[in-house]
């Protein structure tokens, strides 16, 4: 059976998150270097077992949410992107969390951009946004490179944060 929702780029699969990812998950949301800047920090089992409920809930409401991402020449589990409404309602936002062996060869930048054009191309998004700590180099250069634009600027925590923007005009789907 054909996944409508499965992307394919030149190095990487990207499929919506089931509950065969749920060991790689919790590797990727336990591991601080992955995850302690995400919204929520470090994640436990339970919790990223919750998230995965969730996540895949996500997907059959809106037709697009978080996306694992395995290499294509070995199918290695590399980490999540994808697009979700934001608790803090600022909008659908683009997420992304590597593992750090991963990092460092464009695949963010890669599989961010395959997330983005189907969200405006496929999902029909006119907006979506992304946040990244001021701090985070790597992080708002991918949003650079994929051609969002700095938007605004907020504290959460003592913490400063950018929000960055992606606008296309859409056709309804």
């Amino acid at each position: 059976m054909i996944n409508p929702w499965r992307l394919a780029t030149a190095r990487l699969i990207m499929t919506p998150v089931a509950p065969s990812d749920l060991r790689d998950l919790i590797v990727l949301k336990a591991n601080p270097l992955a995850f302690a800047q995400m919204l929520g920090g470090v994640r436990t089992p339970l919790q990223t077992a919750e998230d995965l409920a969730h996540d895949i809930q996500y997907w059959g409401r809106h037709g697009y949410g978080i996306w694992s991402i395995r290499a294509r020449a070995h199918g290695h589990f590399l980490g999540i992107t994808g697009l979700m409404l934001r608790a803090d309602g600022l909008g659908i936002a683009l997420r992304f969390a590597y593992l750090p062996e991963a990092r460092g060869a464009g695949l963010a930048s890669e599989a961010a951009a395959a997330a983005l054009a189907y969200g405006h191309d496929i999902a029909g998004l006119p907006r979506i946004i992304a946040v990244a700590r001021a701090q985070n180099y790597a992080s708002r250069t991918i949003l650079g490179a994929i051609g969002m634009t700095e938007e605004g600027v907020f504290f959460r925590q003592g913490v400063e944060l950018l929000i960055y923007k992606s606008e296309r005009q859409t056709t309804n789907r």
